[in-house]
């Protein structure tokens, strides 16, 4: 998000050149705008001259954009990053909050998991089992998720249960597929709808639709302004002057201006962090629609139309015997040393209706599937469900269904098979969830989550400092002139409003926001040019 751009200065509402020698001027009386807006310097000149209709014309009505769009929208960014660093610390707070649950020694050997779960229901008699994640690691507990009835809808219960005594050290809500524990549940409805419910969402949706508008806008503005002002250095290298190096073009771009001071100073710090950020905010923006509720459904409608939606494993059962007719999966007929398996004595399920969690865990093995897994229990038409619950890279995310009947393997989904964009977009909501690649993208969107911060204090900054006089201590900086896009040519404008319309549509709080803007700054500015008129007419009036 950005606010401001160092081509204007405090005295006026034109467009200045963009190698101002001033960053920081004292008040006086500025040359009143050019009517036909002809370039200020040799590098806006040298500019318009490659491109006399296109971005020369442009850029009013983009600078214009990511100023107000920075200035009103800003305030639920800053809510979004300040609650989105809090997230991505909770993480590890809640290794250390809740450890008692989450941690216990190493012992020589586990119980069988249908102990655990016996456990569980015992520690929660009015709650029903619905799945259970396995310990990732040494000394992790078995997390048993069950109902209940002290549980809001759309959360679960989570009972921590010792894997190698079958002790249970403690009841806690979780949400989520990833699990989330009561502390990182709270910070994650602060980010998504500020315990405000449904009606809540409608803030971070706004925010998110306008990110990558403002972080784009951004991005445009600060490379044109720098390649201008390598044009005028290189302009001046004719006249007798040093030729800049390619190495101090680049860092003019990518690195904070040496020895700046002021408004250019903080302008250098605006640009250079905010076009560092750039990809992951857009990134970011991109997985927030995801989820959201009115882009997300599009979204979603886009995704069915290219066949790219996220497969899911079939568990259903074969008229309720068996999903693979009973003759079981290839290479698991029979699942040899079933009847062999600790814990399964006395078990429901050894006369043919289920074969128990263990002997489905036994299936789900032999059919590749290692590391962390999470098993979702058997429910009326359906079997287990094994799924695997790696996010590091490389990820392990394959699943298998498996018949409770006979212990067969009754379908496989191999992450591999998913279309690329179902890919992608795991990839992209695990990333913004902080789960994909553990601690190391946590600490990624703890940065830039600090990044957008800092780059929202650098654009309120320069729209203070860009104040009318110095007196006027309480005074707010100009906005950006009106009738920007009067100097755009129809050839550009008319794609650019079309794919503005099109955006807007697909985006709708982006669009319905925009347009509530051009609605308003509209009025204002009739409203205005009216008043002026007025007063004009009075004074003709007034002389003799």
């Amino acid at each position: 998000m950005a606010i401001d751009d160092s081509i204007q200065v405090p005295a006026t509402d034109d467009d200045q050149p963009v190698t101002d020698p001033d960053p920081d001027p004292a008040p006086k009386a500025e040359p009143a705008p050019s009517p036909k807006a002809e370039p200020d310097s040799p590098a806006e000149r040298k500019a318009g001259t490659d491109t006399p209709s296109g971005w020369r014309s442009l850029r009013p009505l983009v600078l214009r954009l990511h100023f107000y769009a920075g200035l009103l929208i800003a305030p639920l960014l800053l809510v979004a990053a300040t609650s989105g660093f809090l997230y991505a610390l909770s993480f590890q707070a809640e290794r250390v909050v809740y450890r008692h649950e989450l941690r216990v020694p190493v012992g020589e050997r586990t119980v069988p998991l249908s102990d655990q779960l016996n456990a569980a229901r015992t520690a929660n008699p009015d709650g029903k089992i619905t799945s259970v994640r396995l310990p990732s690691e040494d000394g992790a507990t078995t997390r048993v998720l069950m109902t209940s009835p002290k549980v809001e809808e759309g959360k679960s219960l989570a009972v921590f249960v010792d894997p190698y005594t079958a002790e249970v050290r403690g009841l806690l809500t979780t949400y989520g597929t990833s699990g989330a524990l009561p502390l990182r549940t709270w910070i994650s409805e602060l980010h998504r709808h500020l315990h405000l419910g449904e009606s809540g969402r409608v803030y971070s949706e706004l925010a998110a639709s306008w990110l990558w508008v403002v972080a784009l806008g951004g991005l445009l503005l600060w490379v044109t302004r720098r390649r201008a002002s390598q044009r005028e250095l290189r302009r001046e290298s004719q006249s007798g002057l040093n030729s800049p190096s390619k190495s101090s073009s680049k860092r003019a771009l990518l690195l904070p201006e040496a020895g700046a001071a002021g408004r250019r100073r903080t302008l250098s710090l605006h640009g250079s962090v905010g076009l560092w950020a750039v990809t992951g905010l857009v990134l970011l923006s991109a997985t927030g629609l995801t989820w959201s509720k009115y882009a997300g459904e599009n979204i979603t409608a886009l995704k069915d139309q290219l066949g790219s939606n996220t497969p899911v494993v079939s568990a259903t059962l074969d008229g309720g015997t068996g999903g693979a007719g009973g003759g079981g999966h290839e290479g698991h007929e029979g699942m040899e040393g079933m009847e062999n398996m600790p814990g399964m004595d006395g078990m429901e399920g050894m006369d043919g209706k289920d074969v128990g969690v263990d002997l489905a865990v036994v299936a789900a093995r032999q059919a590749g599937l290692d590391g962390p897994i999470t098993v979702t229990l058997p429910t009326e038409g359906k079997g287990y469900v094994v799924a695997q619950a790696d996010n590091q890279f490389p990820v392990r995310l394959d699943s298998v269904a498996v018949d409770p009947a006979t212990g067969a393997v009754m379908d496989e989904l191999r992450f591999a098979d998913y279309p690329v964009l179902a890919q992608l977009t795991r990839f992209g909501i695990d990333a913004h969830m902080g789960v994909f690649l553990g601690l190391a993208n946590q600490l990624a969107l703890a940065a830039l989550a600090l990044a957008l911060i800092a780059i929202i204090f650098w654009g309120y900054r320069m729209w203070w400092l860009r104040r009318p006089t110095k007196e006027r201590k309480l005074s707010a900086g100009r906005p950006m002139p009106r009738g920007a896009w009067r100097k755009v040519p129809l050839t550009v404008l008319l794609p650019v409003a079309a794919v503005a319309a099109l955006v807007g549509w697909f985006v709708p709080l982006l669009g319905i926001s925009l347009l509530v803007f051009l609605v308003v700054d509209g009025a204002l500015g009739l409203g205005l040019g009216l008043r002026s008129r007025t007063r004009t007419a009075r004074a003709g009036r007034v002389q003799p």
